[in-house]
């Protein structure tokens, strides 16, 4: 009989979890992945999500298991400490980095309490104005996860709207 691994548990909780947000009306969801990469043997799972239609701001929530940490959840290795990276991505565009990148920083680790490890990565089409910037926010909580946080994942997905509300809302 198959037994779910730490990765399908939490999998599972997340999506039921951003549904009912999508169920309820509050977000819709944009895109979703689950993918398992056979030369890594790693799986990914990743949904995607915008207050509406109309607003440009997305967020993602990322989760990825590699082969180590299946294998040594499965193998039962008592010397493994087996989860998962959770990652929490944001896509906004801003118009002038040196001085909306501080304030992004600012509000979501407000948002946050401070907790993840915050990251900016910039980009834009060459040959098109430098006027408008593509800005992916990756949130990095800098441990695996596994099912003892699964009570902490309401949380993390109701912050996760807080802060894609904040960046709709920003004034540049």
């Amino acid at each position: 009989m198959f037994d779910p691994t730490i990765y399908d548990n939490i999998k599972v909780v997340l999506e039921g979890a951003v549904y009912d947000y999508d169920l309820e009306g509050r977000i819709i969801i944009t895109r979703r992945e689950d993918r398992i990469d056979l030369s890594s043997m790693s799986r990914t799972f990743a949904i995607e999500f915008a207050r509406s239609a109309d607003k440009p701001n997305r967020a993602e929530i990322y989760l990825h298991v590699h082969l180590s940490d299946l294998a040594a959840e499965i193998l039962e290795n008592p010397n493994a400490k087996p989860g998962c990276t959770l990652l929490i991505k944001f896509y906004a565009s801003l118009n002038e980095p040196d001085r909306d990148c501080p304030k992004i920083a600012e509000g979501l680790s407000g948002i946050w309490a401070h907790r993840p490890h915050i990251t900016q990565q910039l980009s834009y089409t060459y040959g098109q104005p430098e006027t408008a910037y593509r800005n992916q926010i990756t949130l990095s909580f800098g441990r695996k996860v596994d099912e003892s946080q699964l009570d902490d994942f309401p949380e993390l997905i109701t912050h996760a709207l807080e802060s894609l509300i904040w960046l709709d809302e920003r004034k540049d």
